[in-house]
């Protein structure tokens, strides 16, 4: 096959440092267009971004000319400059140093959709923590208690 195809849909899931309950209802709104915005500038195809007030999760398909890694640099360093700039209560903006990074089955992405949209209410019964335990047995994703906790 001459030609590179890829549609390859990732679900990105990352906090604020320490779980900052930080991002408010004053803020999340252009933060989520903003985080949206970046992908978009790096040919990741944001289909929905959403989150709580201490994480976001961005749901995109990801551009066969950037490896995971550099995306999730790019939108977290980006997005943290940006929210320094939203005024004094955002200076010591930080998102946490790790991330969660979950391929997608293409007949699964209107589930995703659904949950990043439903953040505010599926919150109000479980932690940020507890969610990404949930998350890591979905995919059988191996990790340790004392480091992914920042």
């Amino acid at each position: 096959m001459p030609q590179s195809l890829t549609h390859v849909y990732v679900h990105l899931v990352f906090s604020t440092k320490y779980r900052q309950p930080i991002i408010g209802d004053e803020v999340k709104d252009e933060l989520y267009a903003y985080l949206g915005g970046i992908c978009k500038q790096l040919e990741c195809n944001p289909v929905k971004v959403g989150g709580y007030y201490d994480h976001v999760h961005i749901l995109c398909i990801l551009s066969k000319k950037i490896a995971l890694m550099k995306l999730l640099e790019e939108v977290k360093k980006s997005s943290s400059k940006w929210m320094k700039t939203r005024g004094d209560a955002y200076q010591d903006f930080y998102w946490q140093d790790g991330y969660g990074a979950f391929s997608v089955n293409p007949s699964q992405v209107d589930a995703v959709i659904r949950y990043i949209s439903n953040q505010y209410q599926h919150h109000q019964e479980t932690t940020f923590q507890d969610e990404c335990r949930g998350i890591y047995k979905k995919y059988g994703t191996a990790y340790d208690e004392r480091y992914v906790w920042d």
